[in-house]
């Protein structure tokens, strides 16, 4: 797959490439081995998604991801190393998922293997989702010492089921997370990218006014403003980080070891 118009300052090429095509964008994520971004990589994915859908040539966005799983959210080992980052962590974290939420053109996300933090975030700021059925989906925030998340989790779970993934850290299987009804479609590995491409092939072949026009008015219509409700939960997440056990459960992560208290 080549790049497209990669800017070599902003946009790593370690961590994702972009693609146009018939006018479907597709953004790969690519940081071996978990696809963990850093606070760079954050802002540069949101820069991204912000150029692709300024670019009236897209008319779809895919966002999908190479590797063992398509995302495993922040680089806990940079936040263990620079804690202080934790507040561009957050800016850039609200930027990619705002970027998603409120492009002008549908974005559909292709999931594969584990979806966890940043990953929720992505998935739940899209407008579509078809996962892989090796996909596994948790937000293990409490377990690293953070907070956010929830607000993204709760457009593809009900409330009780969120509360019950963020106090717990458990994992929810495509088949299992199947029936809250978030997921498009379920396909083996080797037929997702192929399906999602698919879906956005036949949406963008239609009236590109009459999409954005769509977009806007189904954002428009949700219940309460995601956003807003993202940078609360962001409020929490500085207030965990001055905490000792925060920086205790990051230190466990990083070590293999169960935290304690």
């Amino acid at each position: 797959m080549a790049n497209a118009s990669v800017n070599p300052i902003s946009l790593p090429k370690s961590a994702f490439i972009t693609e146009l095509k018939n006018g479907v964008a597709e953004l790969v994520i690519n940081k071996p081995p978990v696809n963990a971004l850093d606070s760079h990589e954050w802002f540069a994915l949101a820069h991204e998604i912000e150029r692709l859908n300024a670019d009236l040539a897209v008319r779809v966005i895919v966002i999908r991801a190479e590797g063992r799983g398509f995302c495993a959210g922040v680089d806990i080992k940079e936040l263990d190393q620079y804690p202080e980052r934790i507040v561009a962590v957050n800016a850039g974290n609200y930027a990619t998922f705002k970027a998603i939420h409120r492009a002008t053109v549908p974005v559909i996300v292709a999931v594969h293997g584990f979806v966890l933090g940043g990953g929720i975030g992505i998935t739940g700021a899209a407008d579509i989702v078809v996962a892989s059925d090796c996909a596994t989906f948790a937000l293990p925030e409490v377990d690293r010492g953070a907070m956010g998340g929830g607000a993204h989790l709760q457009r593809l779970f009900p409330v009780q089921k969120v509360r019950y993934m963020f106090f717990t850290g458990d994992t929810i299987t495509a088949p299992d997370a199947e029936r809250y009804g978030f997921i498009e479609r379920i396909v083996t590995k080797q037929e997702l990218r192929k399906t999602a491409l698919a879906i956005a092939t036949k949406i963008a072949a239609k009236s590109p006014e009459m999409i954005r026009i769509a977009k806007e008015a189904l954002n428009g219509i949700e219940d309460g403003n995601l956003e807003d409700k993202y940078r609360w939960e962001q409020g929490f997440t500085l207030q965990a980080y001055t905490s000792p056990d925060s920086a205790e459960t990051r230190k466990a992560f990083i070590e293999k070891r169960e935290a304690s208290f």
